[in-house]
């Protein structure tokens, strides 16, 4: 048994334990629901080594981190914060032990996937879905331009699960977006954790809609209508107390500032904006896909002041050619998308079929500022096909994991 010091300065006198304490030795001083009664109590526990088995201590500490969160989001200061004392009461969902995922994009798009499909009757969701969030942001603050090159790339390979690469796509793009926005830093964990989950309850109708050849029949545009709340619903189900995450998620298709959480309305602007910029640049069998910059400026145009700025930010942190997406340059070559450049519109991009439509053996990378590789306009992905490890030599990398 593993024992951890717990904090006895930072536990409030006569409020009962919702743990057990033990000395270093495993003799136990106090049961879960009993308290310190006096300042001489506590000290009489200090100085045995006050301890708690690391589940139960973890899980307090897991139910401290929501206290502060809460406190934060209600606007208390830094010094009421430092005075908090630990909480009287842990959950279920704080002994939550979330499971790491050590691969690339591709392992965690599967297990993200498994999860969003598995719903209701999905295995440790929070703790798989943690592990999900934690190794995207590893993956998103190694390397941004390859994080966004290997989720657009995936985003057009049918082959693939459509809601999980969309879930993706969009929780990078709102935490990039966020980023630029400046969102707090308290708050975008919970935007990227409402985009993974936004769509949970509609995964098999979003991942059938991105090959049907029909228009929505009553059934599913009914389904589309309710899939907010079922999602809210499942995520209670998981055991999600967060008010935040389950706001978001509701209104994530509402555009009316009066509904929900006022606190909430940024963050709900940024996840809708992604949602939809990201699912028209998916391609239907009922319609092509828009291209990034087709995307932005149908954001842009049109819209709501509070809104055409959360598009413009988001195109900014992109750009209108974002890496892995396909372009058509001056000399007539045809390129793809390797990294963001010096302005929204002059990537670095890397060559992949001559002027005569033939693919090259060996990759070029090439520079949009050069008026000669200057972008002339986007090409549809579903009209290329590249060897990734070729466009990584190009670059001067090792090979990409696919």
């Amino acid at each position: 048994m593993i024992y951890v010091p717990v904090p006895v300065w930072h536990i409030e006198i006569d409020r009962p334990l919702p743990i057990n304490i033990w000395d270093s030795k495993g003799n136990l001083l106090l049961r879960r629901g009993q308290a310190i009664t006096s300042e001489h109590h506590r000290e009489h526990l200090d100085a045995h080594g006050a301890c708690a088995i690391q589940s139960d201590y973890k899980a307090w500490a897991h139910s401290y981190d929501r206290l502060v969160y809460a406190m934060l989001r209600a606007g208390a200061s830094i010094d009421e914060i430092a005075k908090a004392k630990m909480p009287e009461e842990v959950l279920e969902l704080d002994y939550t032990v979330g499971e790491d995922i050590t691969g690339d994009w591709t392992d965690v798009q599967a297990v993200l996937g498994t999860i969003l499909h598995a719903g209701a009757a999905a295995k440790n969701p929070l703790g798989r879905l943690e592990g999900v969030q934690k190794r995207a942001m590893e993956l998103l603050n190694h390397d941004v331009d390859d994080s966004l090159f290997k989720l657009f790339q995936a985003l057009a390979d049918k082959s693939l699960g459509y809601c999980a690469t969309h879930a993706l796509l969009c929780a990078v793009v709102c935490e990039l977006t966020a980023r630029k926005m400046e969102v707090d830093e308290t708050v975008r964990p919970v935007l990227m954790q409402a985009a993974l989950t936004m769509n949970i309850g509609m995964v098999k109708l979003q991942d059938a809609l991105a090959t049907q050849t029909t228009p929505l029949d009553a059934t599913q545009k009914q389904m589309i209508q309710d899939h907010p709340q079922r999602g809210v619903d499942m995520l209670r189900g998981f055991g999600v107390v967060n008010d935040d995450l389950l706001d978001i998620v509701l209104l994530h298709h509402d555009h009316d500032p009066k509904k929900g959480l006022e606190r909430n309305l940024l963050c709900r602007r940024i996840l809708y904006t992604a949602d939809a910029f990201i699912g028209k640049m998916a391609t239907r069998s009922t319609r092509p896909a828009l291209s990034a910059l087709g995307a932005a400026k149908d954001g842009i145009v049109g819209a709501r002041e509070e809104d055409s700025d959360v598009a413009k930010a988001m195109a900014t942190v992109l750009g209108f050619y974002p890496p892995g997406t396909y372009v058509l340059l001056a000399n007539g070559e045809k390129a793809v998308s390797a990294k963001k450049g010096a302005s929204v519109n002059t990537p670095l991009v890397v060559s992949v079929v001559n002027p005569q439509g033939l693919p090259l053996g060996i990759y070029v990378m090439r520079d949009t500022r050069d008026k000669s590789y200057a972008i002339q306009s986007p090409v549809a992905a579903d009209s290329m096909r590249i060897h990734h490890e070729r466009v990584q030599r190009a670059l001067g990398k090792q090979p990409m994991n696919t």
